[in-house]
């Protein structure tokens, strides 16, 4: 199974939220299942952003396992012609998609009903890959 990672989940883990134990555990399969998982471009930006004083040690940990679509024009039209309130979760399927991802894994799953990629909390993900 292949996903991409939401930018929530990432913070999670980055920020020590309280819900980063079961964040942890998500990049911790991705850590362990080479070439499963990726993250958005645009989510890295966001991290940059987010994560102070330097979000650099972050994302390079990150990168040693996780992949990061290639993605262009084509995808960024994709997005916008999605039927996704948010645009900057219609740019993550559209992330998805270029990945091959079956799932996107975040806390907003309710923001992906209409997603071409079906959302997955934490939680359910985790149930999901344990199971098989």
């Amino acid at each position: 199974m292949k996903v991409l990672i939401d930018t929530d989940v990432l913070l999670d883990v980055a920020l020590g939220r309280a819900s980063s134990r079961v964040s942890g555990e998500v990049l911790r399969w991705a850590e362990a299942s080479p070439g499963r998982a990726a993250v958005a471009w645009h989510s890295l930006s966001n991290l940059a952003y987010l994560i102070r004083p330097d979000a650099r040690p972050f994302i390079r940990e990150m990168l040693a396992f996780m992949d990061v679509p290639e993605v262009g024009t084509r995808h960024m039209k994709a997005a916008l012609s999605l039927p996704m309130h948010d645009l900057e979760d219609a740019m993550q399927a559209a992330a998805a998609l270029a990945f091959g991802a079956e799932h996107v894994v975040t806390r907003n799953t309710r923001d992906y009903r209409n997603s071409p990629v079906s959302a997955l909390n934490p939680r359910a993900f985790l149930r999901l890959v344990r199971a098989h």
